[in-house]
């Protein structure tokens, strides 16, 4: 995982210090959360899918499909 997002933030030409800041962190924290040293809360895993508009899944390695999944409005 820690890869995928460092990955990403290179892939977009962003520095952790952009990324941290987008997300609601400090660049210290990220750059711990990118190297693994922390563990990305579910909050902050949310958030860095959100800003690269990518899934969950693509983020934790589970599939290699970038896209995120479509969000259907409930009928009420």
């Amino acid at each position: 995982m820690k890869n995928r997002i460092k990955d990403l933030r290179e892939d977009n030409d962003l520095s952790q210090r952009a990324v941290a800041e987008a997300i609601g962190i400090t660049q210290r924290k990220y750059s711990y959360l990118e190297t693994g040293t922390q563990m990305l809360t579910d909050e902050l895993l949310c958030r860095l899918a959100d800003f690269y508009k990518v899934s969950v899944d693509y983020l934790l390695c589970r599939t290699d499909e970038k896209k995120p999944y479509s969000q259907k409005k409930k009928k009420v």
